[in-house]
């Protein structure tokens, strides 16, 4: 009987050793592909910062315009408001040298 429980244990210490080599491989295996997962993580970070950088400088060059665009439209209206009061004082005069004329 001793022998038989010598020879069971062998065996089981056998497979434990084949066991922890396969696991062993396994990890491995495991651990290269988390580094591959975490090289391209950081990659795809440095493009994020990339693209966020690039989103700020839109952002800038856009208020920017828009603050020009807003001095524009402003220069217009006042143009356009001038041109209004000159057009009044036109059709005034026109209207006060009909009526002088027409007094002759």
């Amino acid at each position: 009987m001793a022998d038989l429980t010598t020879e069971i244990l062998v065996e089981i210490r056998n497979e434990i050793r084949t066991l922890r080599g396969d696991l062993s491989g396994r990890i491995d295996q495991t651990n290269a592909r988390l580094d591959q997962t975490n090289s391209r993580l950081d990659q795809t970070n440095a493009r994020l910062e990339r693209l966020e950088r690039r989103q700020t400088e839109s952002e800038v060059r856009i208020s920017t315009e828009l603050v020009a665009v807003v001095g524009a439209v402003n220069h217009l209206c006042d143009a356009i408001l001038e041109d209004r009061e000159l057009r009044n004082q036109v059709v005034d005069h026109e209207r006060r040298i009909t009526a002088l004329e027409s007094r002759r």
